[in-house]
């Protein structure tokens, strides 16, 4: 299905110079006489990112994508390997999958296309501990500061925080969403 550059948005899976690619970044940039749109683009197999500025009537394949929530198993070499809801293994390459996997979740979205795994999505909320921080400061109102998370991300976290403490994070916008009692 062919659609233009304006109706892209972050997480559409298109065909790009022949592969395939997902957009990562999207944003419209108006001048005086026209607008553009400029994105970033991800190629599935290589991981190789390039930023684009094109039309906005400028047309890009999309490919239909079927979602199938899988659990991670296990790295084989360039591989990372899944299993689906029935319990088959599902492989696909390591650059497909290395963003999803950075927060750690029970399940994630595999995206097939044409019956193979192509890309793996990372969950919308993941629970991390905080392995670095300020001390907590009682009272501080509703302030945030600096945080750093167990899987090495950086992110504003509530005043009340500690180290050792588990929060939830909006993996998209890394925004702290609440402290996750055990």
């Amino acid at each position: 299905m062919q659609v233009s550059a304006l109706e892209l948005r972050p997480g559409t899976l298109v065909r790009y110079e022949g592969r395939m690619a997902t957009v990562v970044w999207w944003n419209i940039l108006r001048n005086d006489r026209r607008a553009f749109v400029q994105m970033r683009i991800k190629d599935l197999e290589s991981g190789r990112q390039t930023e684009l500025k094109e039309h906005t009537d400028s047309k890009w394949e999309v490919l239909d994508k079927e979602e199938v929530d899988l659990t991670h198993s296990y790295r084989d070499g360039g591989e990372e390997v899944f299993y689906n809801e029935t319990g088959e293994e599902v492989r696909c390459a390591v650059a497909a999958a290395e963003d999803a996997l950075y927060w750690p979740s029970e399940t994630y979205k595999g995206l097939y296309v044409d019956n193979k795994l192509v890309a793996v999505s990372a969950p919308r909320f993941s629970v991390l501990a905080i392995t670095e921080t300020a001390p907590p400061m009682k009272g501080g109102g509703s302030g945030q500061k600096d945080a750093v998370l167990d899987n090495g991300a950086k992110v504003k976290v509530s005043l009340l925080c500690d180290v050792g403490d588990k929060v939830r994070i909006e993996t998209e916008t890394l925004e702290f969403r609440e402290r996750v009692q055990d």
